[in-house]
Formats: structure tokens, sequence, C-alpha cells
């Protein structure tokens, strides 16, 4: 493969420092990199240095094989107890003029909005608000499992289950085996932001703590559950914190292998409290990815969440560790476009996702949200697509 190629022509490189072929070798002989060669890499490694060894361990655990999903999502409230100060999205209840609140039966419309449609999965997450309890959400998934029973659940995170739970006085055994029962069928990664204690106080100040937010994903593993890591960066936190966020979930993954995928979520500073603090570049976004996927090796899949960086820059990331660009949602998503994202009305046909991937020599793979492969789109052809004809690379 050319991935091994272009190692070793890293590994010949003269002006590489002993720390950095260090680094190199382990990669190449599948050792695990410490905490201090991912801070030696985010505060020294050049783009392509972290790029040739990103790639190198994406093709050893994948190939060429980039994962997506059909979708949608459900945002039930941007209305909130919380106030985030990186968020551009929530509102808080004393102010909700232009906020919205979902009844159970406007959720169910959606859900049936997409009978027609091979969508595999829907995503819940949302605001935090009393009203939108246990008891609410057991029915609603409930409703969904006896409408479409093969639709896969994939909903709330520990910000939100913290606060229910604690509200109907479970502990977080309790609440979540209600919830799988109920027909949850696996967690999406947000809430988890940064996990410095300092920094998660200063963003995300009276949400679940860092301890909180992984033991809850501990807790829905143990039941033989999957669920999803996220981290928001690019905002005040240093290369150190990040490492910290990346050895939590290393650690975690550890103990119970339950996390699927690592999701890196980039700041976005329109509309919220913290515009004044600059956007890191694309640059650093593709550095993220990389060292990200040299540092998690027990993570098997790395996924670019294409509405939030664009199409453009998740194509190019498929070239720096990443191998999952998620799905091809809808515009029922309003959280990063409310911040500034790249895409407005983040919506991508299986077509245009297909050829987003097949552009850049990658395997396009429908998967459904457990990764189990739906569909290999290589040599598919769109009719209706007449502007990627002759593009496709098989």
């Amino acid at each position: 493969m050319a991935s091994i190629q272009a190692l070793n022509g890293l590994i010949q490189d003269p002006s590489l420092t002993e720390e950095m072929k260090n680094i190199v070798q382990k990669v190449k002989s599948g050792e695990r990199i410490s905490t201090d060669d991912a801070l030696y890499l985010y505060e020294n490694a050049e783009l392509h240095t972290v790029g040739i060894l990103a790639n190198y361990i994406r093709e050893e655990k994948n190939g060429d094989k980039t994962y997506f999903n059909k979708n949608f999502h459900i945002e039930p409230t941007n209305v909130c107890v919380y106030s985030c100060s990186f968020c551009a999205y929530s509102r808080l209840i004393k102010n909700r003029e232009d906020g919205w609140e979902l009844t159970l039966e406007e959720m169910m419309d959606i859900v049936r909005k997409y009978d027609d449609q091979p969508v595999t999965e829907v995503h819940f997450t949302g605001g935090v608000l009393p009203q939108y309890d246990v008891p609410f959400y057991e029915e609603l998934f409930r409703r969904i499992k006896k409408h479409r029973p093969e639709l896969h659940i994939k909903g709330l995170t520990p910000v939100e289950y913290h606060y229910i739970f604690k509200k109907e006085k479970l502990s977080y055994q309790e609440g979540m085996e209600r919830m799988r029962a109920a027909g949850l069928d696996s967690m999406p990664g947000g809430g988890a932001e940064i996990f410095d204690k300092e920094i998660r106080d200063k963003i995300a100040g009276g949400k679940c703590s860092t301890q909180q937010w992984l033991d809850i994903h501990e807790i829905w593993h143990k039941m033989g559950m999957k669920s999803n890591a996220t981290m928001l960066y690019g905002h005040i936190e240093t290369f150190a914190h990040r490492v910290h966020h990346l050895q939590l979930l290393r650690e975690l993954q550890d103990k119970t292998g339950g996390f699927m995928a690592f999701i890196p979520l980039k700041f976005r500073n329109k509309n919220n409290q913290m515009s004044h603090v600059p956007e890191v570049s694309t640059v650093e976004d593709l550095r993220n990815y990389a060292i990200s996927r040299i540092f998690l090796d027990n993570f098997r899949h790395i996924k670019a969440y294409w509405p939030m960086i664009g199409r453009d820059v998740a194509q190019m990331s498929l070239a720096f560790g990443v191998n999952d660009i998620d799905g091809t949602i809808d515009d029922t998503t309003k959280i990063y476009t409310m911040a500034g994202a790249e895409e407005q009305s983040p919506s991508m046909t299986t077509a245009e996702i297909v050829n987003t991937i097949r552009l850049v020599g990658r395997q396009p793979i429908e998967r459904d949200t457990l990764y189990n492969p739906i569909k290999d789109y290589t040599d598919e052809v769109f009719a209706e697509d007449t502007q990627y004809r002759g593009y496709a690379i098989k």
C-alpha cells in the first residue's frame, strides 16, 4: 500500500528529531504511543508527518473503506436549563422567544416523514428541560419502536441522562436499564466537551462532570451496548488538555471496548459567549484528526462530522486518519449551523456523499449504526447525478 511506502520514506527523513523517529518506529511496530508522545506531536509535528502516520494506521485498521449511514436528527428543544458559553444553540428558559419545544406527537411526525425512505438511524439530542424526563423518553422510544421496529435509536448524552435520572431519583444503572428496555439502541458521544475540570467549569459549568460522563458510558458498555465519544477542541484548551481528554477515553476503552467511534468537534464562534475566541485553522483541524487517530489505538473508527466542518474539509480528512464521515443527515440538525458551521443546510444525497468519498480514491460503504456493512457503493452509478460521471475512482 502507498501508506507503508510513505511511512518508510518518513523513517528515512534525515530532518526528523530523535523524538519523532521514536514515535514513527512505535507506529510502524504497532506500539502504543504515550501521552508525552502525543503532546510532542501536538507541539512539534508538521501536518504532513502526522498525516502519514495517521493514514498508515487508518489503512491498517480499515483499508480504503470509508463509512457513512442514512440517518436523520431530531432535536426536541433548544431551550435548556444550562448555559454553556460555547453554545450558540441553546436558549435559557427565561428567554424562549426564538426557541422550540417539540411535543411527543411532533417528534413522531418527523419519524413518520421518513417512512418511505431507507434511513437506518434516528439521532436524538438537544437541550435539557424538566418536561423531557424519563417517562417522556420511555414513551417516545417505545412509540418509535412500535411504529418502525428496525429503526436504530441513538439517543441523548450523559448530560441529559444525568439530569433526568437525578430528577427521577434513579441510579445511572437503573436509568440506563429503563432506557434500553424502552428501545434505546446506542448513545451518541456528545456532552464530553473537554474533560479538564478547570476548562470544563469555565465553558460548561453545571453540567455533568467528567467522571459522571465516563461513568454513564461505562455502565452502558457493561450492559453490552455501544456508544461514541467526542472532544470539543479549538477554544481555550491547551494541547495538554486535549491529550488528557484522549487519555481518559483510551483508558475507558481499554476497560470496556464499548466505544465505536471518536468524533473531534470543532469549536465554532458565532452567536455565543465565546465569539471573541478565534477558530482554529483547517490545518489544525487536520492535525487534530491525525493525532487523535495515532493516539486512540483501541478505537476502530475516527469520524469527521461533515455538517460541522463542511464536506470539503471532511473529504480532506480522509487522508488524515478519518474513515467515517457520518450520514446523509437532513436539515433537521441546528446545533452547529447556529454556531456558524460551514454547512447551513446539512443534507447530502447518497450520490453526493458516495462521490465525496470516491473522488479521493476511497471505498464508500454504507453502514448501520453499529458498523455492520449494508452496501458497497464503489461501482454504483447514479443516473440522476450526471455531474459526477467519469470521476468515480474504481
